[in-house]
């Protein structure tokens, strides 16, 4: 099994940052493709952005390009989400996920292992 751990979420302003991180234990070999999605209330889940694990190759949906930047650390199986110029659109509840497999899906149902979400209220 692979157990996913997400934090650093929190209240900001508009305009402000944030850094979400997702610590990864159990059999992370498993883990080829990481990923960020989020969840607004009333809304379906949606993408954010992917990174491969081994390659560092990324992808963004297009209403974070720009602002957001995801990587990871291989030494601490950890991927983090460095969010900035935050909106209030982007409030949500942040879930990272991992799936094995070359291909950096986007879809939510290509995606095996989940975190619990951490919350993230962008303030106007």
């Amino acid at each position: 099994q692979v157990l996913l751990v997400e934090s650093g979420g929190g209240l900001v302003q508009t305009g402000g940052s944030l850094r979400l991180s997702c610590a990864a234990s159990g059999r992370t070999f498993s883990m080829t493709t990481m990923a960020w999605f989020r969840q607004a209330p009333g809304k379906e889940r949606e993408f954010v952005a992917v990174i491969s694990w081994m390659r560092a190759s990324t992808n963004y949906a297009d209403a974070v390009k720009g602002r957001f930047t995801i990587s990871r650390d291989n030494t601490k199986n950890t991927v983090y989400l460095q969010m900035n110029s935050l909106k209030p659109e982007d409030t949500a509840g942040y879930y990272c996920a991992a799936r094995s497999g070359a291909r950096a899906a986007t879809e939510i149902d290509e995606y095996t292992y989940w975190g619990q979400g951490t919350q993230v209220t962008v303030s106007s």
